[in-house]
Parts: structure tokens; C-alpha cells; sequence
């Protein structure tokens, strides 16, 4: 079973709540934590995992034997993202634009384009919690490389057998990599507080999760500091809101310290387990070990 937690935007609380409920989770069930935030992942600050793999991750791009090349510019043609170009009566390749699509290799009519291998971030995976039950898995794009939606499907590809319960950690926003990370879950808990900004971005990554057809509830952080709209909001919505998390100023400093929710205030694993509860009866029989979609 797949639960991803996402924001329509960053600081709401997601990696708190996503840490917390697989901590909650921990000896009742196995489970995998995978931290799809490839761009700022902060997981591991709160888990501390052992670490005990670290994977490339690489994209096929383009190189042109200028020897072949005879520059008809059909690879610049297909190539929907820029990423090689035409000019002078030769091809020129921009491999931090390229998406790995092939494309350009396989439509060029004198086989003059290649294909090598480009690192562009790591997976890597370990164990955490008390027991070291919980299989962690982060990645990590490079800096300066703007495709994080690869290395976030390699992070995917790390989930255990169907068996096994797998937290998301997603990204913020609306955007790819949110997508990829969220696309095929079981269930997407989406993670707001009551503001006027969390109601704005909450709408936007609702309108997202019913795009890809992902069951989902609410969960509000920081709940009694603004005002009543985004449950308003759910209610006209129709949309369950399965935790509430009330704003405590002695939350803020464990977080801010590295701590962990449950292990500080046993009352929030109660209602981490309670959330749970309300995802799995939700989410309803799902089928047989090994055709689980991933």
C-alpha cells in the first residue's frame, strides 16, 4: 500500500507529518520511507538512518559523430525540448536540457547520434528507527541539474514488495516531480494549514490529486492559528479532513531541533495511528501481493 504526502506548498508541515505517522507505524507493520524531496530532502534529519547504499542516477544524452553527421536537422526536429540543435549544416547537443527520450538517436538517417550515460543525482537507502525496521530511501539531484522527476521514479523504484506499507515523502507544489511522486499511490494525504496561503495552494494540489485520480484526504497543521476557510473549504469540496494538528509553540521547537513528534508527545502517535486508521479504511481492499501497480 502507497500513501504519499504532499503540500501545495513547502512549510506546512508534510515531512513533519510524513516523518512522524511511519514512526508511528514502526513495529506495527512493515514499512519503507521514502523521501522523494530530491531537491531539498530533510528527512533524514529527523530519522537518522544508516545509510548503507548510494546509487547513481543517470539520463542516456545525445552525442553526435560529427564525422556521420550530415545535418539535415531531423534531431532537432523531434527533439520537443531543445536539447539538440541544427545550425551551420551540423548538430549540437545540450545534454542539461535533455529529457532521455532517444528520439533524436533514433530518427537521425546516418546513425550519427549516440547515447552515454549523464549522472544527474543518487539513491541512496538504509535503515532508521528504533529497531531499524524502517527501510529509508532518499535521492538526491544533482545541483544545477533541473530534471528532479528521474531520480524521483528511481527513489520509487526502491519500494519494498506489496506487502509492505510505503510512506512518500513528496516534494512541494504542483509541479513534475510532485506528480511523480504522487502518480500510482493508493491514497495521497494532502498536508495544509489555515491560511489564506495554504487555501490558495491546497485548491491548486487538490485540482492536482483528482487530475490523477488518487484518493485523498486533508490533514491541518497548525490548526486554531488562522481561520476557519480551509475547512469550509473541505466541507463545499467534499473532502475528509482526517487530522487535525493544533499550532504549539513546543511542536515548533522540537521540530526545529531535529525531534521527533511521537517520541515527544505520545498523545500526536495516537492520533498518527487514528489518521491511519481513516487512510486504510479509505483506501479499502487492495489486491494480491505482487499486482500492486508501482
Amino acid at each position: 500500500m502507497i500513501v504519499s504526502v504532499a503540500s501545495g506548498k513547502g512549510g506546512t508541515g508534510k515531512t513533519t507529518i510524513a516523518v512522524n505517522l511511519v514512526l508511528a507505524l514502526e513495529g506495527t507493520m512493515p514499512v519503507d520511507f521514502l523521501d522523494c524531496d530530491v531537491e531539498e530532502p530533510n528527512a533524514h534529519l529527523f530519522l537518522h538512518p544508516v545509510l548503507e547504499t548510494s546509487e547513481r542516477v543517470t539520463l542516456p544524452v545525445p552525442v553526435v559523430d560529427e564525422n556521420k553527421c550530415s545535418g539535415c536537422g531531423t534531431c532537432a526536429e523531434v527533439c520537443a525540448f531543445h536539447a539538440i540543435l541544427s545550425l551551420g549544416g551540423r548538430a549540437i547537443a545540450f545534454p542539461e536540457l535533455c529529457h532521455g527520450c532517444g528520439g533524436c538517436a533514433r530518427f537521425c538517417p546516418t546513425g550519427a547520434i549516440s547515447e552515454v550515460p549523464r549522472e544527474i543525482g543518487v539513491v541512496e537507502t538504509g535503515r532508521a528507527g528504533d529497531t531499524g525496521a524502517i527501510r529509508f530511501v532518499q535521492g538526491r539531484v544533482n545541483i544545477g541539474t533541473a530534471l528532479a522527476p528521474p531520480v524521483v521514479k528511481a527513489v520509487r523504484s526502491k519500494a519494498g514488495p506489496g506487502d509492505r506499507v510505503v510512506i512518500i515523502d513528496s516534494p512541494p507544489g504542483t509541479s513534475c516531480p510532485v506528480v511523480a511522486s504522487v502518480k500510482g499511490s493508493d491514497y495521497c494525504l494532502l498536508v495544509t494549514e489555515p491560511t489564506p496561503f495554504g487555501l490558495n495552494d491546497l485548491a491548486l494540489a487538490v485540482d492536482m490529486v483528482r487530475e490523477l485520480g488518487v484518493p485523498f484526504g486533508v490533514a491541518i497543521n497548525r490548526a486554531g492559528l488562522g481561520d476557519d476557510k480551509v475547512a469550509a473549504y473541505c466541507r463545499q469540496e467534499h473532502i475528509p479532513v482526517l487530522l487535525e494538528i493544533p499550532f504549539d509553540r513546543r511542536y515548533a521547537a522540537s521540530y526545529a531541533r531535529g525531534g521527533q513528534l511521537v517520541r515527544d508527545f505520545p498523545e500526536l502517535g495516537d492520533s498518527l495511528r487514528g489518521l491511519w486508521r481513516q487512510i486504510r479504511a479509505a483506501v479499502g481492499p487492495l489486491p494480491e501481493e505482487g499486482e500492486m501497480a508501482r
